[in-house]
């Protein structure tokens, strides 16, 4: 029987590894050197768990003193950057493992914030920030509108598998058992809406109001 802390650390390291691989396929879109690559796998991959870590006083965090995090995210990121047209290729499949890794962070998030004393509330929130936090650090570093905030579902995806951790707690359920089913409709829930663009609502603006809001139309003549 797996321990819990080793189940945890599994789910980590391989969240780590999918979004690190998501950090890299991203520095190469934009160009960047193999050390761009490198430092974008590792902030992809790591810094949900960075913050979450820190925001529950767990310092140094795990994937600054464990050197298997820091291997993972360069395993993941020389792959990208020698056999990137195999990864391009596999863009869709990217998509699927992303979902898995959201899946990992989100409810072994939950779990290290139950560790840590945290309410349940709060716990199915970092447990979304540890999913949701290394897309958002590596978009920031790229100059991009995180995809997270307009993406379909992520965030609500991982909030939704982190809930189920806390849920199952407060039914005396195992967390190996809540950890699955979290999991699975955190994954689920991301693939449905990948496969089927769902979206939540946004605001519906004129063609004036876009208009207005265009940069290049405040401009200054020259």
């Amino acid at each position: 029987m797996i321990a819990i802390e080793t189940f945890v650390r599994i789910l980590d390291l391989g969240g780590t590894f999918v979004f690190a691989i998501s950090g890299a396929v991203a520095a190469v879109n934009r160009r960047l050197d193999i050390f761009g690559i490198l430092v974008l796998s590792f902030v992809a991959g790591n810094f949900g768990g960075i913050t979450r870590d820190l925001l529950i006083g767990a310092v140094p965090p795990a994937a600054l003193t464990d050197g298997r995090y820091l291997l993972v995210s360069v395993m993941a990121g020389l792959i990208t950057f020698f056999s990137y047209a195999g990864v391009d290729r596999l863009r869709t499949p990217v998509l699927w493992f992303d979902a898995a890794g959201l899946s990992f962070f989100a409810v072994a998030g939950a779990q290290k914030a139950f560790e840590a004393g945290l309410s349940p509330v709060m716990a199915a929130l970092l447990g979304m920030l540890t999913g949701i936090g290394g897309g958002i650090t590596r978009d920031v570093l790229l100059t991009e509108i995180p995809q997270v905030l307009r993406s379909d579902l992520y965030a609500v995806a991982a909030l939704v598998g982190a809930s189920i951790v806390v849920i199952g707690d407060a039914a005396g359920l195992s967390y190996g058992l809540s950890a699955l089913v979290g999991g699975a409709l955190c994954f689920a829930l991301r693939f449905m809406a990948i496969r089927y663009r769902w979206h939540l609502p946004v605001a519906h603006l004129s063609a004036q109001q876009r208009a207005g809001m265009d940069p290049s139309n405040n401009q200054e003549p020259h």
